[in-house]
């Protein structure tokens, strides 16, 4: 991976949350008028004030096509917790896509439901990726350290991202310790990104996206390489 690609990160500061997902909200809506057909999306709760503008709104994805980042390994496709109950509930019911796709956490063979997860991600072009960040800098489930060549994987859960996702659960013990995501070559073949980073939690890995170098140690580094993100955040870096 060159490192020495000038950057083409668009940064949006915009301190009223309001205001700032208003503005989400429209670049969605433009990828939509645009033509965008195939919509990477995202989980988290740094989604769900967009999802709520989305759901009252009048766009149309019955032509379109989802697919999500990732999904937790040994989660009942059930269970309150797992991605696919949260994008029914949070987008799905409300705005249904021709076809939404989602790695299936309870597959028998993990890897092979990574591997081909990835074979659709290479057929399907991604005119639209939609992500959040993770405090320690990760996209998708890729943690520190993932091989930015990564396509789709499974990944053990570092622990501050469990610790992260434990409020949504009983326990500690009940978030599970793997995933299957995108990998960051997965990514960052997308033709437009969307990164959304809100919170003081969030400034370590915003501040080592717009200052520091592209290092696999900082996933969220790479997308300094990619000819077309756009950032919105609260945080004046």
């Amino acid at each position: 991976m060159n490192n020495n690609i000038k950057t083409a990160l668009e940064v949006e500061t915009i301190e009223n949350l309001e205001a700032l997902y208003d503005r989400a909200f429209m670049i969605v809506k433009e990828a939509v008028e645009a033509g965008s057909k195939n919509f990477g999306l995202a989980t988290g709760g740094t989604m769900l004030p967009l999802y709520d503008r989305i759901r009252n709104s009048k766009l149309d994805f019955t032509k379109c096509q989802s697919v999500n980042l990732d999904e937790y390994v040994g989660l009942s496709k059930t269970h309150p917790e797992s991605y696919i109950a949260f994008m029914k509930q949070q987008l799905f019911h409300e705005k249904p896509f021709k076809k939404s796709n989602l790695p299936d956490g309870e597959a028998i063979d993990p890897s092979a439901e990574a591997a081909r997860y990835e074979e659709l991600l290479k057929q399907l072009t991604l005119d639209f990726q939609l992500l959040g960040v993770g405090e320690n800098g990760h996209i998708g489930f890729n943690e520190p350290g993932t091989s930015f060549d990564s396509g789709t994987h499974i990944v053990k859960l570092s622990d501050s991202t469990r610790l992260a996702n434990a409020r949504f659960f009983p326990s500690l013990d009940e978030v599970p310790t793997e995933a299957i995501t995108m990998g960051i070559a997965s990514i960052m073949r997308a033709k437009q990104i969307l990164l959304i980073a809100v919170g003081e939690k969030k400034r370590m890995a915003l501040e080592a996206l717009l200052k520091d170098e592209v290092t696999e140690s900082i996933p969220v580094t790479i997308l300094k390489n990619h000819p077309n993100v756009i950032v919105l955040t609260d945080l004046a870096i």
